[in-house]
């Protein structure tokens, strides 16, 4: 196996208990180290489910720019619930290793990733909550590895999106902002996500430049993922769509229960984008954040309690 344990609890990975926040045992979780079919080393992090009858565990992933840090409140509420979470970091994002193939930074190797950690963890079958990129993950693993996947939240993305969007993302993705000042990064992370969060404080925006920013050897805050992430994006190999899209969409929402979360001012999946999915697949059940853009945090009161719902249907 090419993890290790710390804990002898018999799971297949690395692992150290950690309180995170304020929030202390109700926020626990763990530390998982495991190593990618091509050699590198990644990371997620493990919340222990809740006492209670057994369930399916729940596997996060998150968006473009974005790292485990993005569900240090949604994954200990859904292990309130009783089901286990892992909310990974995808390659060249947070803890994980930065590829030096910047062609690797691409849906399909990233689902192989995924699908080497449930091995790892002895996971058979798992609800996925996908926010943006970690949606297309999602839709690519239903092409490679339907079984894995029990149920699917997509969080504002879908098989085809906005080039509104991308066009807004290209702006800052990969361009490897410096900051001197915990005050500069929050001030930063409100500047380029304030139109789809025009309700944030700068307690939240704070909150945001925490997750989003590590400290160098130099003192100075760099956001903590790989530039080269952006490549597809910034070279415009990242499409508005394609029929691959389409069909891992289909694939995905027409045989597993498959819930949309949309936030109302999302300039990724607009209305016309969320409007084609209902009619590719009129079984997804739907879910709208009012006053929020792309992406929800799944924190917000509807989103929460369309999750809670979904996942009660599940099992």
């Amino acid at each position: 196996m090419s993890v290790q344990v710390q804990e002898h609890d018999g799971a297949q990975a690395a692992r150290h208990l950690h309180p995170a926040g304020a929030a202390g045992a109700a926020r626990q979780f763990n530390d998982v180290s495991y190593t990618s079919d091509d050699g590198l080393t990644l990371y997620a992090r493990d919340y222990p489910g809740h006492s209670g009858p057994a369930r399916l565990p729940v596997i996060c992933i998150h968006g473009l720019t974005r790292n485990s840090g993005d569900f240090d409140e949604l994954a200990p509420w859904i292990a309130s619930l009783g089901r286990r979470v892992l909310a990974l970091d995808v390659r060249g994002r947070g803890q994980s290793a930065r590829d030096p193939d910047p062609a690797h930074y691409n849906p399909a190797v990233y689902a192989g990733d995924v699908i080497k950690l449930a091995h790892d963890l002895g996971i058979e079958r798992a609800v996925f909550v996908g926010t943006s990129m970690g949606g297309i993950i999602t839709m690519t693993l239903a092409l490679r590895r339907l079984k894995l996947i029990a149920a699917a939240v997509l969080n504002d993305v879908g098989p085809v999106i906005s080039q509104k969007g991308l066009s807004r993302i290209a702006t800052y993705a990969g361009k490897g902002a410096t900051m001197m000042s915990w005050e500069q990064a929050a001030e930063y992370m409100r500047d380029i996500n304030q139109p789809a969060f025009p309700s944030n404080d700068m307690a939240e925006w704070n909150k945001w430049a925490r997750r989003a920013f590590s400290e160098n050897d130099a003192g100075q805050l760099v956001l903590h993922y790989d530039p080269n992430i952006a490549l597809p994006l910034r070279t415009g190999k990242l499409k508005p769509s394609s029929w691959m899209s389409r069909l891992a969409f289909r694939r995905l929402a027409r045989n597993r229960p498959t819930l949309l979360v949309r936030g109302s001012l999302s300039d990724l999946v607009e209305q016309e984008q969320a409007s084609y999915m209902q009619r590719a697949a009129p079984a997804m059940q739907y879910a709208e954040v009012p006053g929020v853009g792309h992406a929800p945090m799944l924190t917000e009161a509807p989103a929460r309690q369309a999750i809670e719902r979904f996942l009660g249907q599940v099992d």
